[in-house]
């Protein structure tokens, strides 16, 4: 009893030697790959892959091939999508998954990137191209240091996310090529210095209700179409007073977030003048769902209670313009407790776990029972707006926690 209570000991004593070694060997690593990580996010910054419309994609994706190349690092070429691996990819893959598209920019200069002081600006700085950087020097660092590994890391980069991942992860999920033999995913969303652990669902929809023009002095002649809009909208008011009562278990900060979201009227328009009865007159609805609650049932309510309230009227049209599930992967899976203890060694600070209040890419591996965790270098509080920024330590922190994380989980027995 004695003798083998004493084994794990003496092999955990040594595992916890061979992590110091191999930590420091993957510290050095980053430390000397700071500059190049920043000028990659750079490079990558200054490639205007828009989206919508889903513009220089073919470039960014070049860009990356190459720089993939340079650091010798092979890559396999899925549509609009990347992929590289180290080590066995056979049977356990550790993904680190990131996206190359950004949201459209409030202004052309913000494809220039600028340091100033210890920030990077730029557009996709935040969201999620330093992210990028980070993640592709942690797979160098861990390829480097001459640990073995019980299994390998993938590499994916993908379009798309900004608009729910149709020529991305979606594609990669629809060619039976996403999360093969994973054993977890990190991705680096602008976290802020959490981890996400889950995501919400949304389901977006435009309305579109049609009525019959006229001029101002006859509008008796005419069916006005924002009139129309403005009916259907109050039905929907019912709706949102009744979903916005209901909370998420996951932790979100303050707790105002914690509840459901029905939001009405993101974009609108209609009308030709001023002066004419409107002919046809549009809106958005974005419900976005908790964990808890049913998807399926929320979007077929949501569209049932439009054609409910529309169905009086000649012409209605209800396009989805994206819909994605929510997921939720437990803080205390080994996945995550080995990010939050890995977090906490870098950073200092202990991590935490709450739901992001959007989407997210790890949706799409939550869905295959495969770990999912966002943890990032860039800041929510300034990505998609015109101040987009990163803190330059933040990229090389990021790449060292997902390096250890890696080394940690795949370490071979």
């Amino acid at each position: 009893m004695v003798t083998s209570a004493l084994v794990p000991v003496r092999s955990f004593a040594m595992t916890r030697l061979q992590t110091r070694r191999m930590n420091i060997h993957i510290t050095d690593s980053i430390q000397r790959d700071r500059g190049a990580m920043l000028d990659l996010t750079s490079t990558l910054i200054a490639v205007a892959s828009e989206n919508p419309p889903g513009s220089n994609y073919e470039q960014a994706l070049d860009l990356l091939e190459r720089h993939l190349k340079q650091l010798g690092f092979e890559s396999q070429i899925h549509g609009d999508c990347l992929l590289s691996f180290v080590g066995d990819r056979e049977e356990r893959v550790l993904y680190f998954s990131g996206h190359y598209d950004v949201v459209p920019a409030q202004d052309a200069t913000q494809f220039k990137p600028v340091i100033k002081g210890k920030n990077l600006f730029g557009r996709g700085s935040s969201d999620m191209k330093s992210g990028v950087a980070a993640m592709i020097y942690a797979a160098k660092a861990v390829r480097d240091c001459g640990q073995k590994l019980g299994g390998g890391i993938g590499l994916v980069f993908v379009p798309d996310e900004e608009t729910a991942g149709p020529r991305g992860s979606r594609f990669l999920e629809s060619e039976g090529v996403l999360g093969k033999n994973g054993i977890g995913m990190l991705t680096p969303e602008p976290t802020g210095g959490v981890v996400w652990n889950a995501n919400r669902g949304a389901i977006t929809l435009r309305i579109t209700l049609t009525g019959k023009p006229a001029h101002v002095g006859r509008q008796f002649e005419g069916v006005n179409a924002f009139e129309r809009m403005m009916s259907a909208a109050a039905k929907l008011e019912e709706l949102k007073k009744e979903v916005e009562l209901r909370t998420t278990n996951f932790e979100i900060h303050p707790q105002r977030a914690k509840n459901s979201i029905l939001l009405l009227g993101g974009q609108s328009g209609g009308g030709t003048n001023f002066n004419v009865v409107p002919e046809s007159c549009w809106f958005t609805v974005d419900r976005r769902i908790n964990p808890e609650e049913d998807f399926e049932r929320e979007k077929n309510r949501l569209i049932s209670l439009i054609s409910e309230a529309t169905r009086d009227l000649a012409e209605t049209q209800i396009e989805v313009l994206q819909e994605g599930l929510s997921a939720g992967t437990p803080a205390d899976a080994p996945l995550g407790a080995t990010l939050a203890r890995n977090v906490e060694h870098v950073t200092s600070k202990v991590a935490r776990f709450e739901m992001c209040p959007g989407l997210l890419e790890t949706r799409f591996y939550a869905a295959r029972a495969i770990p999912a965790y966002a943890y990032g270098p860039g800041l929510l509080t300034v990505s998609h707006g015109p101040n987009e920024f990163v803190p330059i330590d933040n990229i090389a922190d990021c790449a060292l926690i997902y390096a250890m994380t890696a080394l940690e989980t795949l370490r071979a027995d």
